[in-house]
């Protein structure tokens, strides 16, 4: 009885509501960082499209980003381990800002 207690104690109950679970399509993460926090910023890129736009802004402290990172890192050895290796662009990460797609014009 004891037990179930200790455990109920340490299970962490999170809401998430039908519009949040859909999620925020990104293709880009800009990250920056103070002495205090590290700032996150997810963009969206479009094809042909000059100007890309935040989606979304996650802001963490120093322990929290060092936790997400840990975690990103064991979660990706844990997905090549079953579907293989995750190819890496030559680019240094950052997608073509046309994308190969028509460039904008006025």
């Amino acid at each position: 009885m004891e037990e179930n207690k200790n455990k109920n104690k340490n299970k962490l109950n999170i809401d998430l509501s039908e519009d949040v679970a859909e999620g925020i399509y990104s293709n880009l993460a800009i990250i920056t960082h103070s002495h205090a926090e590290f700032i996150v910023d997810f963009v969206k890129m479009l094809p042909g499209i000059p100007k890309a736009k935040v989606k979304s802004r996650i802001i963490l402290t120093p322990e929290h980003a060092k936790r997400l990172s840990k975690a990103l890192s064991e979660n990706i050895r844990k997905f090549e381990s079953m579907h293989g290796h995750i190819k890496e662009s030559k680019d240094g990460g950052m997608p073509p800002f046309s994308f190969g797609g028509p460039t904008a014009e006025a």
